[in-house]
């Protein structure tokens, strides 16, 4: 008796199951017929059409990106988007002072750090 009810159960299962897919594919063709069909030539329209935007936008994102980073060479702005960072006086006076002493011992800046004198 048990083997006949899961018996059962299997085989409403499967007509059930039947059933829907006949229905889907019933409501396929009932939207096939409402619809008209496009054909090649239409597809391929719509995809140059698609492909005609997409090429306008990526131009348009292209100069974009070329004005960004002209404006960030003549902007002194590194590669690396830092901007290159100016010396004071001070540090400029320690590099030739660096310059002028170099070999005789009488550094004043014996080390790589600038000295302050402002």
């Amino acid at each position: 008796m048990v083997e006949n009810e899961e018996e059962k159960a299997k085989r409403e299962a499967q007509e059930k199951a039947a059933k829907e897919v006949e229905d889907n594919k019933q409501k396929e063709k009932e939207q096939l017929s409402g619809e008209k069909k496009k054909s090649l030539l239409d597809e391929a329209k719509e995809t140059a059409e698609r492909i005609e935007k997409a090429n306008a936008v990526m131009k348009e994102n292209l100069d974009r990106q070329e004005n960004i980073i002209a404006e960030e060479r003549l902007g002194g702005r590194a590669e690396a988007g830092s901007t290159p960072k100016e010396k004071t006086d001070d540090e400029k006076w320690a590099e030739g002072a660096k310059e002028r002493y170099a070999g005789t011992g009488l550094d004043p800046t014996p080390d790589d750090t600038p000295i302050v004198y402002s």
